[in-house]
C-alpha cells in the first residue's frame, strides 16, 4: 500500500476494525462488482454501504471528541446492519452463492464484534472521563512559572 504515513490523526489505520471494515468493503466489491446490469444499482448501493463503514470509523475517530466518536460508530453499525440485511436477502433469492454468502457474513460478524466491543470501551471511558477531546498537549503553568519540579 505504500509508505505509511503516521500521526495522531490517522491513528484509526491501527485499529482492527478499520482493517476489518476495508476487508469487508473490498469483497463486497469483488463479489458483486461483477452483477449483470439490471443488479447494477443494487450492488452499487451495497458497495457504497460497506464502503461507509471503514469511512464513519475514520470519520469519528478523527473529530476527537468522544461524544462523537461513539455516534460514527453507531452510523457504522448501522451501515453494517444494511449490508448484512442486503447479504441475506441477496443469498435468499440466489443472487449470490451460499459460498459467497458465507464468506460476506463471516467478515460481517467479526466486524460486528469488534465494533460493539470497542463502542462498550469507549463508553466505559466516557462514564469514567478516561479520555482527551484535544491533541494539544496539556502542560501546567508550573513549568513555564519556574515552580515546576522538572523546570530546569
Amino acid at each position: 500500500m505504500g509508505i505509511q504515513r503516521r500521526n495522531k490523526n490517522r491513528g484509526y489505520q491501527q485499529l482492527r476494525v478499520w482493517e476489518d471494515a476495508i476487508k469487508l468493503y473490498a469483497e463486497t466489491c469483488r463479489l458483486l462488482g461483477g452483477w449483470p446490469f439490471e443488479m447494477k444499482r443494487i450492488a452499487s448501493q451495497a458497495m457504497a454501504s460497506a464502503d461507509s463503514i471503514h469511512r464513519n470509523i475514520a470519520e469519528g475517530y478523527c473529530r476527537r471528541s468522544l461524544r462523537e466518536y461513539i455516534h460514527y460508530l453507531y452510523i457504522a453499525l448501522g451501515s453494517l446492519g444494511e449490508n448484512v440485511s442486503g447479504y441475506h436477502a441477496y443469498s435468499t433469492t440466489g443472487q449470490l452463492s451460499d459460498e459467497a454468502f458465507e464468506t460476506l457474513d463471516q467478515l460481517a460478524f467479526k466486524l460486528e464484534n469488534g465494533l460493539l466491543r470497542l463502542v462498550e470501551a469507549l463508553e466505559r471511558k466516557q462514564e469514567t472521563g478516561a479520555w482527551t477531546d484535544t491533541l494539544v498537549v496539556q502542560e501546567s503553568n508550573a513549568f513555564y512559572l519556574g515552580t515546576h519540579p522538572n523546570n530546569p
